[in-house]
């Protein structure tokens, strides 16, 4: 049984050899020195030399980028517009690798904050920076609210240590214009509040001291200008006002 699977191993070699020497001979070279793409499939490409072309095979996971036919270049499928060109290679996977090359989701379909790398069928996990999430469209992480991977968007979000947590959509500041970076008020204390990097990274901010903070103009101002708290304080005696 092992002798039948090697010798039909060996025949399937055989077929793509012959059948890319054939397709190398219909290829006509559009220069007579450069590299070109195949016209249908997008991991193929062909070295021309004095008008004779050699076909070629990007590894497994990257296509041909076909921008500059004096550069044989291979990248990752965001990076290149293959258009019509469509077909690929066998996928050629390994434990955790759906090809041999490139970005993927994290198997861990919760885990949206984390995606894979594979170089050469070797599996390697690797973070995003706080607050980002894994676009595989892209192969890139990105702001929640930016990409594309929909169900990442209900993901669990970062919370502080007294539970509060950026809430949704966006906040309108003076002007009516977006807040990339939006602050809210601390529900018990007039002096402090809270900041929204990006809309979604919660981090704790204070006011300096005479003065509290102001959910109106979203800025720290006056005590008397911010009903209930004008006598914040008084009651409390090392922070008094200068």
């Amino acid at each position: 049984m092992q002798q039948q699977q090697q010798l039909l191993v060996v025949a399937m070699i055989a077929v793509n050899l012959f059948l890319g020497g054939v397709e190398a001979q219909n290829f006509k070279c559009p220069e007579r020195t450069g590299y070109f793409p195949d016209p249908v499939q997008c991991d193929a490409y062909y070295l021309c030399s004095k008008g004779d072309a050699e076909e070629k095979l990007c590894p497994d996971g990257l296509v041909f980028d076909d921008r500059d036919p004096n550069h044989e270049r291979c990248d990752i499928p965001a990076n290149v517009d293959c258009e019509d060109r469509t077909e690929l290679q066998e996928p050629q996977p390994s434990k955790g690798c759906p090809r041999a090359n490139g970005y993927y989701r994290h198997p861990d379909v919760d885990a949206c904050d984390k995606f894979v790398n594979c170089v050469d069928g070797v599996y390697h996990e690797l973070p995003c920076p706080p607050g980002l999430i894994y676009d595989d469209t892209a192969s890139t992480c990105a702001w929640p609210a930016e990409s594309r991977r929909r169900d990442c968007m209900k993901a669990k979000k970062d919370s502080l240590d007294d539970g509060f947590s950026c809430p949704d959509g966006d906040v309108l500041g003076p002007g009516g214009r977006n807040l990339p970076h939006p602050t809210f008020p601390h529900p018990d204390d007039c002096q402090k509040f809270y900041i929204c990097r990006n809309g979604v990274q919660p981090q704790k901010g204070s006011c300096s001291a005479g003065f509290v903070y102001n959910e109106e103009t979203f800025t720290c101002d006056d005590p008397a200008n911010v009903p209930g708290c004008e006598k914040y304080y008084d009651e409390k005696p090392s922070g008094k006002k200068n």
